[in-house]
C-alpha cells in the first residue's frame, strides 16, 4: 500500500497538550460487523466488555529518559536513553547543533557527565559518570507532538496507574485511561485482567520515509511474558473467550508470539513486527486504543484490524466531532 492512504488532516487544536481526569475522555466505539460507530465516554467501555472477555494490559513504566545538558563549548545538547547497555552505559539519541563526533564529553545537573562513545547508525553509545544519578537529573520524555515543558502533573498522568516495569521511553498511551476504580469494576463484571511488559522505544515516533509502507523497517522493542498471563491467554483462547488488547503494543507482543510459536509462550524477547493491511490476527480478538499520527506503523495496525475504510472514515469523523488525538487524547475501541 502506498503511503498517502494513511495520511488524513488533522487540524492542531485537536492535538492534546495537556490530559483530562482519567476516565472523563471521550470514547469511539467502533463495530466492525455492522460498521457503525458510536460516541461514548471512557467509563462505557463497561458494556462493551463481559465474563467473555480477557483483557489484556502492558504495565511498562516510563523512564526519566529526557537529559538536557551542554557540550565543552557550552552549546545546548539533549540525550534520550533508548537501552541500556550496562549500569554506566546507554545507547541513546543525541540532539545538538552539530552531531557530536566520539570522545566528546557532555555536562549535566547534579555534576553528572558524559562520554560519546561511538555512534551506530541514528544512535550513540554514551557512557555516564555517575549511574545512580542518570534518572533524578532526567525528565519524563514527553512526545514531540506535546509543545510545552514537563511540568509536576505528567509524573503521574504519563503513567498508567497500573505502570511497574521500567523501561519505556514512551507511555503505552491507551492505558491511561484507566482509574484503579474502572478497573475494579471491569472486574466486578467477571472479565480477567491481565499483565504483560513491552517496553516502548522512541521507534513509536519514527516516522514511515518509504513510499512503499511494506519496505518499512520497524525497530525492534523488547518483552515479557510472565508464566502466569501467558497461561491465562492460552487457557482463555481455548475457552473461546475474546482476548481485548489494551493499545497496539498489547497487540504485537500478542500477534509476535502467535506468528513465531503458534501460541502464547512465556519469556523474555524482542520483536519488530509490523502490522498492516492483510495481516491475519490469531490472538486480538477487540482493541482498545488511542487515535495516532498521520502515516504512522501505529495507525497502520489499527487499519489492518478495524478494516481500513472503516479506520479512515472513523478519523474523519473524529476530526468532524473535534475529539481530542494522540497521547493525552480520546480512545476508540474496536469489536
Amino acid at each position: 500500500m502506498n503511503i498517502e492512504q494513511f495520511d488524513y488532516n488533522l487540524p492542531k487544536e485537536l492535538i492534546a497538550q495537556y490530559p483530562l481526569d482519567r476516565g472523563k475522555e471521550r470514547l469511539l466505539v467502533l463495530d466492525r460487523a455492522e460498521g457503525s460507530l458510536y460516541h461514548k465516554q471512557f467509563e462505557d467501555i463497561l458494556e462493551y466488555l463481559s465474563e467473555d472477555d480477557l483483557l489484556v494490559l502492558n504495565d511498562t513504566k516510563v523512564i526519566y529518559a529526557r537529559l538536557l545538558g551542554v557540550k565543552a563549548t557550552g552549546g545546548r545538547v539533549e540525550v534520550l536513553l533508548i537501552k541500556s547497555i550496562s549500569p554506566q552505559r546507554w545507547y541513546c539519541f543525541v540532539k545538538a547543533s552539530k552531531p557530536p563526533r566520539p570522545g566528546m564529553e557532555l555536562f549535566f545537573d547534579k555534576g553528572l557527565s558524559a562520554l560519546i562513545i561511538d555512534r551506530i547508525d541514528d544512535r550513540y553509545e554514551v557512557a555516564f559518570s555517575d549511574p545512580a544519578v542518570v534518572h533524578s537529573v532526567g525528565k519524563i520524555p514527553l512526545p514531540p507532538y506535546i509543545e510545552r515543558e514537563v511540568e509536576e502533573l505528567d509524573e503521574t498522568c504519563y503513567q498508567t496507574v497500573y505502570a511497574h516495569a521500567e523501561g519505556s521511553v514512551a507511555a503505552p498511551t491507551a492505558g491511561l485511561h484507566f482509574t484503579e476504580e474502572i478497573l475494579q469494576r471491569i472486574q466486578s463484571k467477571g472479565t480477567q485482567l491481565v499483565y504483560i511488559t513491552l517496553h516502548v522505544g522512541p521507534g513509536t515516533f519514527v516516522p514511515v520515509r518509504t513510499q512503499r509502507i511494506e519496505d518499512h523497517t520497524m525497530h525492534s522493542e523488547e518483552f515479557t511474558v510472565s508464566d502466569n498471563a501467558a497461561g491465562a491467554i492460552r487457557l482463555a483462547m481455548a475457552t473461546g473467550k475474546r482476548i481485548v488488547a489494551v493499545g497496539t503494543t498489547t497487540s504485537r507482543v500478542l500477534e509476535h508470539l502467535m506468528v513465531r510459536h503458534g501460541e502464547i509462550v512465556p519469556g523474555t524477547g524482542s520483536t519488530n513486527i509490523f502490522i498492516y493491511q492483510g495481516f491475519a490476527f490469531r490472538c486480538v480478538g477487540a482493541l482498545l486504543t488511542n487515535f495516532h499520527l498521520p502515516c504512522s506503523t501505529l495507525l497502520m495496525l489499527v487499519a489492518a484490524f478495524g478494516g481500513y475504510d472503516l479506520i479512515i472514515n472513523a478519523y474523519k469523523e473524529a476530526v468532524e466531532k473535534e475529539y481530542r488525538f494522540f497521547s493525552y487524547g480520546d480512545a476508540m475501541f474496536i469489536f
